[in-house]
């Protein structure tokens, strides 16, 4: 099943207001956060306020995740604890570099009689998580694992190597192409880091356009503001669908039945379009589906 993730939303955990205001917001997905948005003293009230928002189910058909505390903190077993039972539609775990730490979150989750449908996500945000991207994508292949996705962390990144967050990141392309190859070779979505320059409106605009063209699923986001610019750039344009249409109109012909590769409008398309024009066209069936 093909769900739309153009944009998901960090929202404090500790603010019982934002989760309120989540409900209305037309993003795509929610990230309900336990970390860098709560301070110490803040968790236990938030880790509450969660799982009283999860519970009433108030936030229709968006994605709902639950990010937890890093397992180097001394809360991510309380946080890991309470989503379980919560029943998001899955867990956001920070700098993870292991399979050792996703096997750990796993146990953990089993040990709380988790449903399996809970999904666990995990960001990169780390050197040695860009380094093990492949092997822990190879991870989801083990169904006990849960994996279902990767966020990519650049900030983090910087942050422990040194490379610099210029305008454009043409240092951390590298970095992300990885990351990208990573999680499509084992049939994971992706998604990418926030933008932290919330009043600048054309570079997040260049910054999502990046994104989609790495091939990336969708951006996760720190304010509301960023949501309509964000799903404008990750929604296939009017004229992109009605072509994918076209194409897989024009090999349902009968003359076409047995072959690889046809002229169309001037151009020579192959039969590994129409896998690429059927992913285009679930995709928007999909996003209309959420009513924007």
């Amino acid at each position: 099943m093909i769900r739309p993730r153009r944009s998901l939303l960090f929202m404090p955990g500790s603010n019982a207001r934002a989760l309120e205001k989540a409900r209305l917001l037309h993003a795509d997905g929610l990230i309900l956060d336990l970390e860098d948005s709560v301070a110490p003293d803040a968790k236990a009230t938030a880790r509450a306020q969660i799982a009283k928002a999860v519970g009433d189910k108030g936030f229709g058909k968006r994605e709902v995740l639950i990010r937890i505390n890093s397992l180097d903190s001394p809360w991510w077993i309380d946080d890991l604890n309470m989503a379980g039972k919560a029943k998001p539609d899955g867990i956001l775990v920070p700098k993870v570099s292991s399979v050792a730490e996703l096997s750990a979150i796993a146990d953990r989750l089993t040990d709380v009689g988790a449903e399996i449908a809970i999904k666990v996500w995990i960001m990169i945000e780390t050197a040695r998580g860009v380094l093990h991207a492949e092997e822990l994508a190879a991870a989801s292949q083990d169904s006990e694992m849960r994996l279902a996705g990767f966020v990519f962390g650049p900030n983090d990144i910087s942050r422990e190597t040194g490379i610099r967050m210029l305008p454009g990141r043409s240092a951390m392309v590298p970095m992300m192409t990885h990351c990208v190859l990573a999680a499509r070779s084992h049939g994971l979505a992706i998604l990418d880091g926030p933008y932290s320059d919330i009043g600048n409106i054309e570079g997040f605009a260049h910054e999502c356009a990046q994104a989609r063209d790495l091939g990336f699923d969708g951006k996760t986001l720190i304010h509301p503001g960023q949501i309509d610019a964000c799903n404008a750039a990750f929604t296939p344009p009017a004229e992109d669908v009605a072509y994918a249409r076209k194409v897989i109109a024009a090999f349902a012909e009968p003359e076409n039945a047995a072959r690889g590769a046809i002229q169309l409008d001037g151009r020579m398309v192959e039969r590994l379009h129409v896998d690429m024009a059927k992913k285009t066209i679930a995709i928007a069936d999909a996003i209309a589906a959420m009513g924007s």
